[in-house]
């Protein structure tokens, strides 16, 4: 029976002789039945060897408390999270979440790749949001570069992003809605989701993962018929995202395993650092694309939905309509692309450059390829340089943020000079998030922790990176 023992918290119960002997003591004890105990990370663990049950009973009755583990392997908690929970009956009177169990050091590989390079390893932290990782980190090496995308390749990045948050979103619709037993919005959620995926993959061609977005720009400019594509997804989900209104949103079992479950007001969001669809569900209209604009934010049309009622059915509601607004934000975006680079002029930045699609995939343009092979050993050289070392970046560090599904989303970057980053460090917002897990939770039934976790949204890749 293993007690949570973590920091100066007393355990649930002790097992044994109802002393908190030292596992020397309590192995070396005359009595045959007494329980041993060993010291771990967790606390004490006791190891009842059976004896005179009476005994035990008689210590555990004046403690009603049990300790659980909920995950990490569990199909409700949320990917690899694990829950600790401390219940009475089926209250949950103490809550705690242990991360780690997807941790990948990506923050550490991007100091070993050059600075185009480490956008590979950062869409892979929040899987779900890829394309907001890769833009603050090339935001926040541009503001160290001192340069600005084309605004082209800003527009698309606007465009790709909100396209990613609709398919976040669903996700996270979708998951809630089967870790609470709605499979069918699981299914019509994933359904979605897929729309979004394949338009995705027209796009830049991957579905997640994507590394479309580089330092100085984009890879490349949208392929053939990109309107069209577009357009026809947007006429798809118009019709579509109202049958979740009708699936979920007047649902009777929906609403009640939803409303007045994982409260949290707004004084608590801004003591824990929470940002996003629940700190918006409390009431306060905090939006970096409103507050501090940044990839022409500022010339798009957009509501901030809010909320006062800050419990899991208001982070519902406002995701379903932070999709329809991110639809908005995509068919302005159409309207604003015009002929123009991708890419900045600069030489010495512009990897990759002059890409083109041949029958043998994406590579570089014939006419690139002839300049650099036959025409200009300069150029090779200055090519091969380039993909093999990467481009210098002036010293200094800085900061740079954008509004992804789950918050605050933002990169620190430290710069020697060198042609690699000298720190990376990422502010994710389901890491900070996730505290809010136990404010959410205790005092609650251990059905609530699973609605509370899903309302929170976090992704595991990005917390533990």
């Amino acid at each position: 029976m293993t007690p949570q023992q973590q920091g100066d918290t007393e355990p649930a119960h002790t097992v044994g002789s109802g002393t908190a002997d030292t596992a020397s003591d309590a192995t070396n004890s005359a009595d045959p039945y007494a329980a041993t105990a060993r010291e771990t990370t967790e606390g004490r663990v006791y190891t009842v060897t059976g004896g005179d049950w009476d005994s035990l009973i008689e210590d555990w009755k004046h403690d009603e408390r049990i300790v659980v583990n909920m995950g990490p392997q569990h199909p409700s908690t949320h990917g690899v999270l694990r829950l600790v929970l401390e219940l009475e009956g089926e209250v949950v009177t103490q809550a705690r979440s242990v991360i780690g169990y997807l941790h990948t050091g990506i923050e550490k590989n991007c100091e070993y790749r050059t600075w185009t390079q480490g956008v590979t390893f950062v869409t892979r932290a929040d899987y779900l949001a890829p394309l907001f990782n890769e833009a603050a980190y090339c935001l926040a090496t541009e503001k160290l570069l001192g340069i600005t995308a084309p605004r082209r390749a800003q527009v698309i990045r606007v465009l790709l992003m909100e396209l990613n948050r609709c398919s976040s979103h669903l996700v996270a619709i979708a998951t809630g809605g089967m870790e609470l037993g709605a499979l069918t919005g699981m299914t019509a959620g994933f359904r979605e989701r897929e729309e979004v995926l394949h338009l995705l993959e027209f796009l830049t061609g991957l579905r997640m993962n994507h590394a479309f977005i580089r330092p100085g720009g984009v890879a490349q400019d949208l392929p053939e018929g990109y309107e069209t594509k577009i357009r026809d997804f947007l006429t798809v989900m118009d019709s579509r995202l109202p049958d979740y209104d009708k699936l979920l949103t007047g649902q009777p079992i929906w609403k009640q395993r939803l409303q007045n479950v994982g409260y949290l007001p707004l004084d608590g969001c801004l003591q824990l650092g929470v940002t996003g669809p629940i700190l918006r569900c409390a009431g306060l209209e905090w939006d970096l694309r409103k507050v501090e604009p940044y990839c022409g934010y500022e010339e798009y049309t957009f509501e901030v939905p809010t909320s006062t009622d800050a419990d899991c059915y208001a982070r519902y509601l406002l995701r379903v309509e932070e999709i329809h607004q991110s639809l908005k934000i995509v068919a302005q975006c159409l309207d604003k692309l015009e002929p123009g680079p991708v890419m900045v002029e600069d030489p010495k930045v512009a990897w990759p450059a002059k890409l083109s699609v041949g029958a043998d995939g994406l590579g570089n343009s014939l006419e690139h390829v002839r300049k650099i092979m036959g025409q200009s050993m300069e150029s090779l050289i200055h090519h091969f340089k380039l993909v093999t070392e990467g481009f210098a970046v002036p010293p200094g560090q800085v900061y740079s943020s954008v509004e992804s599904p789950r918050g605050e989303l933002g990169y620190h970057l430290v710069s020697d000079g060198g042609t690699r980053p000298m720190r990376v460090h990422v502010r994710d917002p389901s890491f900070v998030n996730l505290q809010s897990m136990p404010a959410m939770s205790e005092g609650g039934l251990v059905a609530d922790v699973i609605a509370a976790v899903a309302s929170i949204d976090p992704v595991m890749g990005g917390v533990d990176r």
